[in-house]
C-alpha cells in the first residue's frame, strides 16, 4: 500500500496511522493466526499446539504469547470479530426498529457475511471454527465462555436502543441473553438436522422469527 500525502488546509492533523512498530505487532499477530487455522484445518484443534503455531511463523513460543494467552485464544478470534461486527451493526439499525427485528436481521446478516466471504470475513476461517467447536469439547467450552463474557457488551448496547438503564432494568439483559441462546441453539440445529436448513445462515434466520414472534404457542396435547 503506498502512502499519500496529507492534505492541505485542514482544520487539525486528524488521527495519525499507525507507526511501524504497531504494523509489524500486527502482521506478527495475522501470521500467527492464519498459521493457526492452517493448522487447525490441517490436524485439528486438539492435535495441533503452540509450538507448532509459533514454527510455522519462525517466531518462538514466547512471543506467541506475547499476543496469545492460549491456542484458544487464537481460535476464538474468528468469534472476536463476530461480536465486534454484531454489536457494531446493532448500534447503526434504524433507532425505530424493534429490538428483535434489529437482532434478526444483523444476526443473519453477519451469519451470511460469514459465510459468503464478505465484510472482510473468511469463510475459511469460519467453518474451521464451526467444525472445531464441534469437535473439540475444551474449544466448545471456550467459545460458551467467551459468549457470556461478551454478553454484557451486547446488553449494554441494547439497552441504549431501548432507552433502558441496564443497572435498573432486566428486560436487555433478556434480550441479549435471549439472543445468545437463539443463535446456539440455531448453530445446533443446523449441525444435527442434516438437510433440514440449507445454511447456518437459515437457521440463524429461522431461530430469531420465533424470537422476534413470541414463543408463547398453545401446547399440543400428547396423542
Amino acid at each position: 500500500m503506498t502512502a499519500t500525502a496529507p492534505e492541505t488546509g485542514t482544520s487539525g492533523p486528524g488521527p495519525q496511522p499507525p507507526g511501524r512498530r504497531e504494523r509489524k505487532k500486527q502482521r506478527t499477530r495475522e501470521a500467527l493466526i492464519d498459521a493457526a487455522f492452517t493448522l487447525f484445518a490441517e490436524k485439528g484443534f486438539d492435535a495441533t499446539t503452540v509450538e507448532e503455531i509459533a514454527d510455522a511463523v519462525d517466531v518462538s513460543s514466547r512471543t506467541f504469547f506475547r499476543y496469545f494467552a492460549s491456542k484458544e485464544d487464537v481460535a476464538l478470534t474468528f468469534q472476536e470479530e463476530q461480536v465486534r461486527a454484531v454489536t457494531e451493526m446493532l448500534a447503526a439499525r434504524p433507532p425505530d426498529e424493534p429490538i428483535m427485528t434489529a437482532l434478526r436481521r444483523t444476526v443473519v446478516e453477519i451469519a451470511r457475511a460469514c459465510e459468503a466471504g464478505e465484510l472482510g470475513f473468511d469463510p475459511g476461517r469460519f467453518q474451521c471454527m464451526l467444525s472445531m467447536v464441534k469437535d473439540s469439547p475444551t474449544l466448545l467450552a471456550g467459545s460458551l465462555e467467551h459468549a457470556q463474557r461478551k454478553q454484557a457488551l451486547l446488553t449494554e448496547v441494547v439497552a441504549r436502543r431501548m432507552g433502558l438503564d441496564p443497572d435498573a432494568d432486566l428486560r436487555p439483559h433478556v434480550v441479549a441473553a435471549a439472543a445468545h441462546c437463539g443463535f446456539q441453539a440455531a448453530a445446533d440445529a443446523a449441525d444435527r438436522m442434516g438437510g433440514t436448513f440449507g445454511s447456518l445462515s437459515e437457521a440463524v434466520d429461522q431461530a430469531f422469527a420465533l424470537l422476534e414472534k413470541g414463543l408463547n404457542e398453545p401446547v399440543r396435547p400428547a396423542e
